[in-house]
């Protein structure tokens, strides 16, 4: 109402100024002059309301806000000068026509404009006054104007001064973007912190490259200076975080994996409004999971795990990050190995999907411990994969891991076996069973990233089993959405291998992590400390006869990987000796022997 009051009194007044004006030098009736307010001020009140004009928030008028109000300026003129030129043409009445029209049009995107400036001088001084740190934003582009307006907009991230951008482009040098002045390019960057006393960086560049990281790191580490970096473009096109969310460089800037694209139909068939289960939903991969199912608005989601906090945490985190969210979350507090117990959550729940990610993973505990390691990887895994059997879950997707082929190692082994189990069950009722196999990743509990973190912060040294070690990596995000994307796509009996790029040799990840915490290899050594027990050198994905031509996704394989059947495997599994030496043997033995059927 305040809107079309103001507009209302633009047009009057842009009538009255234009009557003046005319009729002193003709004469102009005053009677043309009222009908001419009243049908302008009937057409544009149409034409206002038709293009939203007075439906804008104007402290945020942009272009587009400007276009629908000289539209509805416009059409209502045009219209109003057609019906007087044919009714009642004089010379006057036009000229008063049109010199209404523009002086209408001028006021009212003044007062947009006007509306705008006061509003947000008000913001600015309605802030809390705070020490503000001065910034470079490096990036001219779309990402620098949408982190410099977000800046500039959001008082809660007021604390940053920004001197000017940061640009490669040589066209862009000395250009302005938001009325902030590109002073120079990345090798610039020392001499600018120290002529403007910056105090931070921001990169602005979503798609920057690993060698431009690096290049960066090497300019920055030398300065005192806090280096950070906008969302990745999938978050903020997700709308997972804000772009003013700034975050440290990370490892995985430095490794160079794509973002992942999905089939969200595919998957959104699956899980939306159905129930789903995951076990060791406290875990890394787990808890990621659930955060993506979450994302597809499941009817129901059983979060099952044997650690009392960690399921805890993931319960209390989704019901914070999801609160509007009409899904229903439901904590359980099971151990895989409990057959009984298993069975009664899935007969209660009924879930569609069970993602099975339940496990002990880490290589050498196991060695120490292959008893546990077979109580929990494979008798878990088929007390899960039976229970779905029984209660005709629809899916059951099981993560399996690289260290399953050829394993040299019990938990590898306890794996393999696993991976058998579940492919064996795949025929024998209506549930779909497949595995899902891929690298290390980034950031798990299980990954180096963490222990190289501690080893950094207290000072070093930074230790590598092996320098000529090399492992996959991926992220725990893009990991989890291939898992489910996997598992959409499952018909059956499939083991899914993950596109795992390249491999990356751990002593390069150290030196990069190095990097990263602003220190030199000479402040922070890195030392060989020999290979652990069931450690290989390479980690492989496939053996030669597994491979198979068919993709089923951009990043998704699908290995002929055989095995015994599923009875055949239990039997072996039964058979398993008590001493720990030859249970290890036989494990391996018998995991090893199924690659070669």
């Amino acid at each position: 109402m305040v809107l079309i009051g103001v507009d209302t009194l633009i047009i009057a007044f842009a009538n009255i100024i234009s009557y003046l004006y005319i009729h002193s030098f003709v004469p102009m009736s005053r009677r043309f002059v009222l009908y001419s307010f009243v049908i302008q001020f009937a057409l544009y009140t149409i034409f206002a309301l038709v293009l939203q004009v007075h439906k804008r928030i104007n402290r945020y008028s942009g272009f587009n806000a400007i276009l629908s109000l000289g539209t509805a300026i416009t059409l209502t003129s045009v219209i109003e000068i057609i019906i007087f030129s044919i009714f009642q043409y004089k010379r006057a009445n036009m000229l008063h026509l049109f010199s209404a029209y523009f002086i209408s049009i001028l006021l009212l995107v003044a007062s947009r404009v006007v509306w705008r400036v006061i509003a947000e001088s008000g913001l600015h001084k309605g802030r809390v006054s705070r020490e503000k740190k001065k910034a470079l934003i490096i990036g001219a582009g779309d990402g620098g104007e949408l982190l410099y307006n977000t800046l500039k907009k959001n008082s809660s991230q007021g604390n940053l001064d920004v001197v000017g951008f940061i640009d490669d482009d040589p066209n862009k040098l000395n250009m302005f973007l938001q009325g902030i002045k590109v002073i120079g390019t990345i090798d610039d960057i020392p001499k600018l912190v120290n002529r403007y006393e910056i105090e931070v960086l921001t990169v602005a560049i979503p798609s920057m490259t690993p060698k431009e990281y690096e290049r960066l790191l090497d300019i920055v580490n030398p300065l005192d200076i806090t280096l950070n970096k906008i969302p990745s473009l999938e978050e903020l096109a997700t709308g997972k975080v804000a772009v003013s969310k700034l975050s440290d460089i990370d490892v995985v800037d430095l490794l160079g994996r794509d973002e992942v694209s999905l089939d969200l139909e595919v998957i959104k068939d699956q899980v939306t409004n159905e129930t789903v289960l995951v076990t060791g939903a406290g875990g890394s991969i787990g808890s990621e999971i659930c955060r993506q199912v979450m994302q597809f608005s499941p009817k129901c989601i059983v979060l099952l795990g044997h650690g009392e906090n960690s399921i805890y945490l993931i319960e209390k985190e989704l019901r914070q990050t999801f609160g509007n969210s009409e899904t229903k979350i439901v904590p359980v507090i099971a151990d895989v190995q409990d057959y009984e117990r298993i069975n009664e959550v899935v007969a209660k729940y009924k879930p569609v999907v069970i993602y099975h990610a339940a496990a002990h993973k880490h290589v050498p505990l196991m060695e120490y411990n292959p008893r546990e390691a077979v109580k929990n990887n494979i008798y878990g895994t088929k007390n899960v994969a039976y229970a779905a059997l029984q209660n005709e879950v629809q899916s059951f997707v099981m993560i399996s891991t690289d260290k399953a082929v050829n394993p040299p190692n019990v938990m590898g082994a306890t794996k393999r076996i696993s991976e058998m189990i579940v492919t064996g069950l795949n025929k024998e009722g209506k549930t779909k069973f497949s595995a899902v196999r891929f690298g290390n990743v980034l950031g798990s509990r299980g990954s180096v990233v963490p222990l190289f973190k501690n080893q950094i912060a207290a000072g070093g040294p930074v230790t590598v089993t092996d320098f000529r070690m090399t492992r996959y990596f991926m992220t725990i995000p893009e990991a989890s959405r291939l898992v489910i994307q996997s598992g959409a796509l499952a018909k059956g009996g499939e083991i899914f291998i993950l596109d795992m790029g390249e491999p990356v040799k751990i002593l390069d990840l150290a030196r990069q992590m190095v990097k990263l915490s602003g220190y030199t290899e000479a402040e922070i050594p890195i030392i060989e400390t020999g290979i652990r027990p069931g450690e290989k050198l390479y980690e492989e994905l496939l053996v030669d006869k597994e491979r198979a031509k068919e993709q089923v996704h951009e990043k998704i394989f699908v290995g002929t990987v055989n095995g015994f059947q599923f009875d055949e495997v239990m039997a072996e599994v039964e058979k398993l000796p008590k001493d720990e030496e030859e249970l290890m043997k036989e494990l391996i033995r018998f995991a090893k022997a199924s690659s070669q059927e």
